[in-house]
Formats: C-alpha cells, sequence, structure tokens
C-alpha cells in the first residue's frame, strides 16, 4: 500500500510515519524532500515568505520523482509529505508577494501534482485541530512561527475540504483520510483506510 502523509509542519506527520515504520517494519519510509535535499543535501531551501520558485520546484519534483519508483499497490512505502504539500506551501509564500512565487506558478504546478496521485493508495491529511493541539518544537529546522503553521493549514484545509485547485480528482484517486488524535489512533486511522480499499 502506497501511503502519503500530508499537511502544514510541525502537526506530528513525522510521527504518524516513524510510528507506523515502527509498527510495520515491512514498509519502507520515504524522507520529506527538505531533509533530503536542504537539511542532509546540497541545496539551500528556505521556507515562509523567503522560498523560491527553484527551492519549492525542486523538493516537489524530488517527492513526485519518488512516488514514481511505486507502481502498484502492492508496494509498501509511507511517503512523509505528499505533492500536494507543495502547491499549500507556495500559495502561502505567493500570498506573501515577497519572491519570484506568484499565483501562475502554483498553477502551474497543478497538472504534475494531479497526475501523481494516482501513484498513491491513502493520502492521510493531518490537519490542525483544536480537539487536539500539538505544540511546535524548537528542533532547529523550521521557525516557531504559529501564525505560518495555521495559514499553511487553512490552504491545506481549502485543498482538501474545499476543492481548491481542483486537484483531487472524484473518482478513481487515492482514498483520501484526515488523521486527528493521539498517535495511537493515527495508526488504526490508516489501518482502517487499508482495509476499506
Amino acid at each position: 500500500m502506497r501511503i502519503a502523509i500530508s499537511g502544514s509542519h510541525s502537526l506530528g506527520k513525522s510521527t504518524v510515519v516513524n510510528d507506523w515504520v515502527s509498527a510495520y517494519p515491512d514498509y519502507y519510509r520515504e524522507e520529506e524532500p527538505y531533509r533530503v535535499l536542504g537539511l542532509n543535501g546540497p541545496y539551500e531551501i528556505l521556507f515562509r515568505e523567503a522560498s523560491t520558485r527553484i527551492q519549492n520546484g525542486i523538493q516537489l519534483y524530488y517527492n513526485i520523482s519518488r512516488i514514481h519508483r511505486y507502481s502498484t499497490s502492492k508496494e509498501k512505502v509511507i511517503f512523509d509529505r505528499a505533492p500536494i504539500d507543495y502547491i499549500a506551501y507556495s500559495q502561502y509564500t505567493a500570498n506573501q508577494k515577497t519572491t519570484d512565487i506568484d499565483n501562475n506558478f502554483v498553477e502551474s504546478m497543478i497538472p504534475a501534482v494531479r497526475e501523481s496521485l494516482d501513484h498513491i493508495d491513502i493520502l492521510a491529511f493531518v490537519p490542525k485541530s483544536d480537539d487536539w493541539p500539538v505544540e511546535m518544537e524548537d528542533d532547529g529546522i523550521r521557525p516557531i512561527d504559529y501564525a505560518y503553521r495555521d495559514q499553511v493549514d487553512a490552504i491545506f484545509k481549502e485543498i482538501y475540504r474545499d476543492c481548491r485547485f481542483n486537484i483531487i480528482p472524484k473518482s478513481g484517486g487515492p482514498k483520501i483520510i484526515e488523521l486527528i488524535g493521539p498517535p495511537i489512533e493515527r495508526l488504526e486511522q490508516i489501518k482502517a483506510a487499508i482495509y476499506r480499499c
């Protein structure tokens, strides 16, 4: 089963991925593109109002290239981030009007993102939830900026709940689920989605 975990930063996505691989070691973990390309790689990748087309573009196409390595649902892999994530983050930066990322750039990403979804079986969105608040951790990677996280989360919710950009196919695409609650419940929600596929 090909699973991708999606959503704003510092809401527990990596925890879900780590917990899943610990519980199901036959699954391969695909690392978040930023960690591969920026934190542990050759590129400088900035966030918030400083992101550029090159920075977001290389992350998006790295993510898509990894997704295309898995051609059938028999393969067991879980991705820390999905291609949709780079549309949400790019739209945030486009809204700031501070770099070369604009609405036209965001629109140009949509066809590749939409096409990549046929290689994902379960797309699990981790929203910010008042019922299960998550404090931001000073991990030295991302800024502790609640307003930034919340604004990106709002864009994700528009994409997943309100069909913004019309990315999610009405039929034939991945099963979309939302993960809310403590870590063990999130794993159970993924397991239930697998059984329903």
